[in-house]
Parts: structure tokens; C-alpha cells; sequence
């Protein structure tokens, strides 16, 4: 038992963040088609009813968790397989170009604008977005990410079949079906996509910018997982020497880290401006290898 404890923590710590969120979801997916079948007095698809979020503002006061918690809740196997298929394929991209804390932030900040958009369009709208129904899935988050590297990198190119489309495309042809499924059976969760798209857009146009929008959530994640933290700090002091020299304030490491990320962003912007056929040889290669 406690090899196959090691095997599991070993495997688990060699995925990056988003496969991470990805095992949540399959394991959460799992204990819910448990609970459903030894629990026979539960309604049909509602094992998990304290992390779905409801469509009346009053009730998500009642459950401010929900918010988050709904992202994680899938019932139907074929819906959870489809969203973390999308979610793995984007984390292999994404997280070859941008940071993990950054993927955090726009994952979570686009479920947050989904379960926003989907309660709001429910209180606004109570004859369109009949009341009483509840939303569950990760789609708005995976949206999130998505239409954030669609945004970030419109002209570049992304191999369909035979043929070359602009990322901008592919970004508003996703958009334009969650629009036309607003008047569709699954409005909400149209709402809820929509929700995740927009985040998604707007976070890239302010990143392309050098405004991080996802700051603040990021530091308030920092927060509270700091009160779970382990670590206490010495009350002894040790004085140490450096052996490293500084560079503007960092060690070099730190200092090659940042000036490769910066580098990394150059040809990102150039990307966006003028396609991925623009780079220069040296530059497609670096970006390869920042990639691995």
C-alpha cells in the first residue's frame, strides 16, 4: 500500500498545474457517480448539490463556495471528458508560453465570470432563463483559457486538417456557437461560456498592455493557502553569505529567468502583430526550446 501511495504522489507531482485541476475533476467526477448509486434517496444528477451553483442570487449568497466549486461538478461522462480533453490540449500549449500562475488566474477568474454571467442573466432575466436550474461544469473556465490565447495571439496560425486558420477565428467561431445556444435547451450554460469567453478576452487585451488583472486574486490564493501552510517561521535569525552576485537586485538565476521571460514576450507580441511565419529562425528555435 505504501509503494502504490508513492507511485500515486510521484505521478502526481510531475503534472504541471492545469493536469492537476484535471485529476480534481476526474476524481470529483467519480465520487459522485459513487455517492448517486449507494445513496438511492438523491434526486437524479444532484449527488453533488452543495457544489453546484443555483441560479438565485439568494441562494449563492447561502453558498458562496459555489462560485468555484461548480467548475468541478460534472455529472454526464461524455461533458467531463470533452472539457478536460480541451483542457489538456491548452495546457500543453499555454503553459509552454505563459507561467502556471498565470493559467490559475485565468482559469478560475473565467469560472468566476461564468457562474457571474449565469446568475445575473437568471435574475435579469427570469422569463427567458427559467429559474430553478443550477449550473455545473467547467466549460466557462476552459473557455477562459482559450479565448485568452486567441486573443493574445490572434494572427497566429493553428494547423486544421490541410489548412492554416488565425487563432481570432477559431476564438470567434466558438463565441458565435455559444451565442446561438442561448436559445437553446442549455441557455445557462451558454450564459456561463460566454461569461468565461469574455473574461478570457479581456485579460489578454490588459496583459498585452503589461496590466495583469488576475494580481489580486493571485495574491488573495496566496493568502489563504498561507494559512494552511506547514512552514512556520524561526524566531532565530541566521546570517548567511552570498556567494552569488547580484544583478540589478536578483542572483542569476533569477536574473536569466527574467530576461528570458521577457524575451519570450517580445516574440509573443511579435506573434500577435504580424503571425508566426514573421519570427526569424533564431527565434522560432528559442521559442522551442523555452517550450520544453
Amino acid at each position: 500500500m505504501n509503494t502504490l501511495n508513492q507511485d500515486i504522489k510521484q505521478k502526481l507531482s510531475h503534472l504541471n498545474v492545469l493536469e492537476k485541476i484535471i485529476a480534481i475533476n476526474v476524481v470529483v467526477f467519480f465520487v459522485g457517480f459513487i455517492l448517486q448509486a449507494l445513496t438511492s434517496t438523491l434526486p437524479s444528477h444532484s449527488s453533488l448539490l452543495w457544489f453546484e451553483l443555483p441560479s438565485q442570487f439568494s441562494e449563492v449568497l447561502l453558498a458562496p463556495w459555489s462560485i468555484i466549486t461548480y467548475a468541478f461538478v460534472h455529472y454526464d461522462f461524455i461533458h467531463m471528458l470533452f472539457n478536460m480533453l480541451w483542457l489538456y490540449f491548452i495546457a500543453q500549449w499555454f503553459l509552454n508560453l505563459f507561467n502556471k500562475k498565470l493559467a490559475i488566474n485565468v482559469y478560475f477568474l473565467g469560472a468566476i465570470a461564468g457562474a457571474a454571467m449565469f446568475v445575473l442573466g437568471y435574475s435579469l432575466l427570469p422569463n427567458v432563463f427559467y429559474t430553478g436550474n443550477r449550473l455545473v461544469g467547467a466549460s466557462a473556465a476552459v473557455r477562459a483559457l482559450l479565448v485568452f490565447m486567441c486573443a493574445y495571439m490572434p494572427q497566429m496560425d493553428l494547423r486544421f486538417f490541410m489548412f492554416n486558420v488565425k487563432l481570432w477565428i477559431v476564438g470567434a467561431a466558438i463565441v458565435a456557437l455559444d451565442v446561438v445556444g442561448l436559445f437553446g435547451p442549455n441557455s445557462g450554460g451558454n450564459l456561463a461560456h460566454i461569461g468565461g469567453a469574455l473574461l478570457g478576452l479581456f485579460y489578454a487585451l490588459q496583459y498585452k498592455k503589461g496590466n495583469d488583472i488576475g494580481k489580486g486574486f493571485e495574491a488573495l490564493v496566496d493568502t489563504v493557502t498561507g494559512w494552511f501552510s506547514k512552514t512556520k517561521k524561526s524566531p532565530l535569525k541566521t546570517v548567511h553569505k552570498r556567494t552569488k552576485k547580484d544583478m540589478a537586485g536578483y542572483n542569476k538565476e533569477e536574473f536569466d529567468a527574467f530576461t528570458k521571460q521577457k524575451r519570450i514576450d517580445i516574440i509573443l507580441d511579435k506573434i500577435s502583430k504580424s503571425g508566426y511565419d514573421s519570427l526569424t529562425k533564431e527565434e522560432k528555435e528559442f521559442l522551442f526550446k523555452a517550450g520544453k
